[in-house]
């Protein structure tokens, strides 16, 4: 658990500017170990995203774990991510207005377009000391990255991009984006799950080591 809270709240961001259409709707996308020798060992999940442009619902699926949901508003720059754990349930604040450019990762943009899952896709060259090879990712420059959770300043909505983690490389790559208007109570906080702080939820598990093993 402890490892994908890390990877759910730590996820490095990159820097560019540039002037986006609004999206309203859901977007899709498969995740799998980059390393295609470990994929036997993690199995795929998915990441769904629900969005009305200023509030983002992003739900995580795995078998290890089951689901984990992070709501953010734009406007206010805060977040809640809602865990189940057999201590209880909580949504955990954050913070996310201090994402800042990453130095270690260099950029290329390339020419000629692609598509993904039916939509075109823009080419973008990225190398980082960390991952063993430089590897291509694709956005589409209509939209803005705002609506994940991971490449806050990027030139576009990424599409097919890869996150370091403790354990690896992962593979995310958008599998469906569809126009629609989320039913409002997505982006609510169920009464059943306690508001705490990073911190606190952080001596939480110190307090109950068993919930980190599981």
């Amino acid at each position: 658990m402890f490892r994908l809270l890390i990877l759910f709240l730590c996820l490095q961001s990159i820097s560019f500017a540039q002037k986006h259409k609004p999206f309203t709707g859901k977007l899709v996308y498969n995740i799998e170990f980059a390393d295609t020798n470990f994929r036997e060992l993690i199995p795929p999940s998915k990441m769904v995203v629900y969005t009305n442009d200023t509030l983002i619902r992003i739900e995580n699926q795995t078998d290890q774990i089951g689901k984990q949901v992070l709501i953010k508003h734009l406007t206010l720059n805060k977040s809640y991510l809602l865990l189940e754990t057999p201590i209880g349930n909580f949504a955990i604040q954050t913070d996310h207005a201090n994402d800042t450019l990453p130095s270690r990762y260099t950029f290329e943009k390339k020419m000629f377009k692609r598509k993904i899952a039916g939509v075109r896709a823009n080419r973008l060259i990225v190398n980082h000391p960390e991952m063993k090879q430089k590897r291509e990712y694709l956005y589409s420059k209509n939209y803005s990255p705002k609506y994940l959770n991971n490449f806050n300043h990027f030139p576009g909505l990424p599409l097919h991009y890869f996150i370091i983690n403790v354990d690896g490389v992962y593979e995310y790559k958008l599998e469906s984006m569809e126009v629609m208007l989320p039913p409002k109570d997505l982006f609510g906080i169920p009464s059943d799950f306690k508001k705490i702080s990073y911190s606190e939820f952080i001596d939480l598990m110190i307090q109950h080591p068993q919930v980190i093993e599981e």
